[in-house]
């Protein structure tokens, strides 16, 4: 198993590191295929649970938000958020006609799976569309991957008292305390890394660096236990297993797209202060 996982993360990391650096149509294509992916996944954990989501609007729904990051302004996000809920809400009168007494709360559970990912995911286009997108994104997906590995590390050794023992018995306090300050660490360091070979300013502050890392370990912590939520909910161990010995793709980018729609957030932030 634990082969099985190394083996997979050389693999899919470089791939995403690679995507990132080309940005564009490839990397763009490669965001919508996960999304989608992780709404099929996401579908499926809520039928485990009862429920009945519609695959068919949670897919067109995800899809439309992340057509809208990639090629039209921001001035289409109104007209396309009223159109998904109209469409979501003649699904559910017909789901019901059919028969399906769960149409009502299908219908919530489309519109927020359709937010989470297609909205929440969609930050990753986003913040890689930004002029200076390339430094900003491998400034807010590594800092995140390099705090979850501080988390385990120090969780390990001082790790005592469970932050969420129903939800996630292995993570602690001890745990999250590693997280943020090697997020804020390594946040700065990653932007002296790419000021020195062009990728963000030469001078873009180290601070705004260390404010990134410290708020997206909050934040990807955060994410991690709402699909563990998930999880727990539907009781199964992983969203899927399409990634050997790492399980499905929403199990790994959980934390990533809260990370890109922050980091995003926070760029434009940056920019105005």
């Amino acid at each position: 198993m634990l082969s099985q996982r190394v083996n997979a993360a050389l693999v899919f990391i470089p791939l995403v590191l690679i995507l990132i650096y080309l940005g564009g149509w490839a990397f763009n294509l490669f965001i919508l295929l996960i999304l989608l992916v992780a709404t099929y996944e996401f579908t499926r954990l809520f039928k485990e649970m009862g429920h009945q989501p519609s695959l068919v609007m949670l897919l067109l729904g995800v899809a439309l938000f992340v057509v809208q990051r990639w090629t039209l302004d921001d001035a289409y996000l109104v007209p396309l958020l009223t159109l998904l809920v109209l469409a979501n809400t003649i699904n559910g009168l017909v789901e019901y006609e059919r028969g399906r007494d769960g149409a009502a709360l299908g219908f919530v559970i489309n519109l927020a799976g359709i937010l989470y990912l297609g909205w929440v995911g969609g930050g990753m286009i986003s913040l890689r569309a930004l002029e200076n997108g390339l430094g900003w994104m491998l400034t807010a997906l590594p800092s995140v991957w390099l705090a979850d590995s501080g988390a385990y590390f120090i969780g390990s050794w001082l790790g005592v008292k469970k932050m969420s023992p129903r939800l996630s018995p292995n993570k602690t306090w001890a745990g999250l305390a590693g997280e943020v300050v090697t997020g804020t660490l390594f946040g700065s360091l990653l932007v002296l890394l790419w000021r020195s070979v062009g990728w963000l300013p030469a001078v873009t502050p180290l601070w705004q660096g260390a404010v990134m890392g410290f708020v997206l370990a909050l934040v990807s912590a955060a994410g991690d236990l709402l699909v563990s939520l998930f999880k727990r909910t539907a009781k199964v161990k992983d969203t899927g297993n399409l990634i050997p010995g790492h399980g499905g793709i929403l199990d790994r980018i959980d934390s990533w797209i809260w990370a890109a729609l922050i980091g995003y957030h926070l760029v434009q932030l940056f920019a105005v202060i």
